[in-house]
């Protein structure tokens, strides 16, 4: 049966249970390594930034074939993106000036509060606050750089969430896509709109409106929406919205999945405000802890049915259960407290950034040692001094 003429489980292709690949791509996995990068604001940016250094050190990141990055994991992923073509690569697959090309401009951003000058810039000034939030990343991270200055490989995606259409909508140098309403090839767009769609948390960041007037649509790309007005304006919301570890546009295409997760995590409240405006704001976190916890689901019975290879990390984990031998020390009650890092654009000290990067340097070591490559030797120091705290 040809991919497009295969039944759907769910016949809601944007609801994320069942049946969540693209009608147009086949189900099953092709040999490659993906990378998911999660949201999370600067907490899962600085994260995530000490898993790439680990996965910098074992030689991985030349093996990867996509990188698929939502809300705070696109600020890291852009900036590794642009960056590719200038790092440095060995014989063995590490780059040695990583650290100036890729950590050195995510702990210069991480130092800015960009969140509340967007917001005040967009209530009082000229243009919205996506527009703001994109201004600061051109400023302290891309430039005028365009889609078309990423790498062919590995692809980068960068997911936000159609609010016309309720799927993902996806920035790539090959494409922007949102299957239902159609594709359009190799795009221009600026990198910091793609990064800020992709990061635009609502209410205060969003929606991100981006006109698609000059843009070409392949005909018969889409799927009942290929039709003005969705085809002459995007209307976009943070891409955790939809999916917060990024994982669909890599789970449905590639065998061995590596998922960075820096989101964050909902616990029981024994006494709910019943005030309008923070009950709302808790329906809404227990939404979004559904989402989240149907992907992650998804993610780990495809592990354990051998359906996919790879393996899972979280801000949230406990580096004891992973039980590998020569972890660094990293005691849960004090990751913890890195995990509860609020979610903003707000600036984190430099002992907070170090802290961060570290603990994702050490959990991506154990995760790699236990589930990817036993035969890796486990790192012998954290990258930054000052261990977890």
């Amino acid at each position: 049966m040809a991919p497009e003429q295969r039944p759907r489980i769910n016949p809601d292709p944007a609801i994320p249970v069942g049946d969540v690949a693209d009608p147009r791509e086949s189900s099953a996995p092709e040999p490659g390594i993906a990378l998911c990068l999660s949201g999370g604001g600067y907490r899962a940016m600085v994260f995530h930034a000490g898993a790439l250094l680990r996965l910098n050190e074992c030689g991985y990141l030349p093996k990867l074939a996509r990188v698929s990055s939502v809300s705070g994991g696109s600020i890291a992923a852009g900036v590794l993106g642009l960056a590719w073509s200038k790092l440095r690569f060995d014989d063995l697959g590490r780059a040695s000036n990583f650290n100036n090309a890729v950590v050195v401009p995510i702990k210069n951003l991480a130092s800015r509060t960009i969140d509340v000058r967007s917001l005040l810039w967009g209530v009082l000034g000229p243009g919205t606050v996506p527009e703001r939030i994109a201004h600061y990343y051109r400023k302290h991270l891309f430039g005028k750089a365009t889609l078309q200055d990423l790498p062919d490989v590995p692809r980068f995606i960068f997911n936000a969430t159609s609010v016309q259409s309720k799927s993902l909508f996806r920035f790539s140098k090959d494409y922007l896509w949102d299957w239902r309403v159609g594709k359009v090839a190799n795009p221009k767009v600026d990198l910091a709109v793609a990064a800020g769609a992709s990061s635009a948390f609502p209410p205060v960041l969003s929606p991100v409106v981006l006109d698609l007037r000059s843009m070409v649509f392949e005909p018969g790309s889409g799927d009942s929406l290929q039709k003005p007005p969705y085809t002459t304006e995007a209307v976009l919301t943070d891409g955790g919205v939809y999916d917060n570890l990024g994982l669909e546009t890599a789970w449905k295409r590639y065998d061995t999945i590596l998922v960075s997760d820096g989101g964050g995590m909902y616990g029981a409240e024994e006494n709910p405000s019943r005030g309008w405006f923070h009950h709302t704001r808790r329906v809404f976190d227990l939404v979004d802890n559904q989402v989240r916890s149907l992907r992650k689901r998804q993610l780990i019975t495809s592990f354990q049915n051998g359906t996919r290879k790879g393996t899972y990390w979280s801000i949230w984990s406990d580096i004891a259960n992973y039980r590998t031998a020569l972890n660094l020390e990293a005691p849960f009650e004090k990751t913890e407290v890195l995990a509860g890092t609020p979610t903003r654009l707000k600036s984190l000290s430099t002992v907070a950034q170090q802290r961060l990067m570290n603990w994702g340097y050490a959990i991506t070591d154990a995760a790699l040692r236990k589930h990817v490559l036993p035969e890796l030797p486990a790192s012998t120091g954290f990258p930054f001094a000052g261990g977890i705290g």
